[in-house]
């Protein structure tokens, strides 16, 4: 059964167009011991991220790569010769506003991962991204919702699950009280994703992504 095995070394670029309070999560993982890998590139799409300066303020390497007028051609090769010169070996999109190139998603097969704001399928495509998922689900009256991390493939919210996380949604919720609840999931959940892929604890069959070792009744734990 193809696994991915442990990514050794674990040299890990996060790519943010936000704030980057996922990114931070991770830097505290690292920091604290509980994540085994090296962060080791901040890639954002414009110079004015708070992501940026999260990084500068922990030493990691910054690059500024901004598709806006560029062809495609030029973006991925901008970005495939980042990704190498920093030896990058896995890649965490975190708030990250713009489509990968297929040529990138290919060449981290298996070695890419996104979050995204609600349960998946439900909430996800092009244009769900951020208060748009929230506001869509306090709009439908879904009494749950809550965080995936997902790989990547060449579809937006499409490829295969690794982990999810319920969070309830209440009658007099507004958008923004789902996204505080859901946003705190997400910081607990990813780095907890990448240190299974660190570690080697991630077989994949198709659609189907098990988690080796990790307790039956919570999926979302390693």
């Amino acid at each position: 059964m193809p696994r991915t095995g442990a990514v050794d070394p674990f040299r890990l670029a996060v790519f943010a167009s936000g704030g980057g309070s996922n990114f931070q999560s991770m830097i505290d993982a690292v920091e604290d011991g509980s994540l085994p890998a090296e962060i080791a590139l901040c890639v954002s799409n414009h110079d004015g991220a708070g992501a940026l300066d999260r990084a500068r303020e922990h030493g990691i390497p910054t690059s500024v790569i901004n598709p806006d007028g560029l062809q495609q051609p030029s973006f991925t090769r901008l970005l495939l010769d980042v990704l190498s010169e920093h030896d990058i070996t896995f890649v965490a999109l975190a708030g990250y506003l713009r489509k990968i190139p297929p040529a990138v998603v290919e060449a981290y097969h298996g070695r890419m991962v996104n979050i995204h704001p609600a349960l998946l399928p439900a909430f996800g495509g092009k244009g769900m991204y951020g208060m748009n998922v929230h506001r869509a689900v306090v709009e439908y009256g879904v009494h749950w919702t809550g965080a995936t991390v997902h790989l990547v493939d060449e579809e937006y919210d499409h490829g295969p699950i690794v982990l999810q996380q319920p969070v309830p949604v209440y009658p007099d919720d507004t958008p923004s009280d789902v996204a505080a609840r859901v946003l705190n999931v997400e910081h607990q959940m990813y780095p907890r994703a990448l240190r299974l892929f660190a570690t080697g604890r991630v077989e994949i069959d198709g659609r189907t992504v098990r988690l080796l070792d990790a307790s039956p009744a919570h999926h979302d734990t390693p």
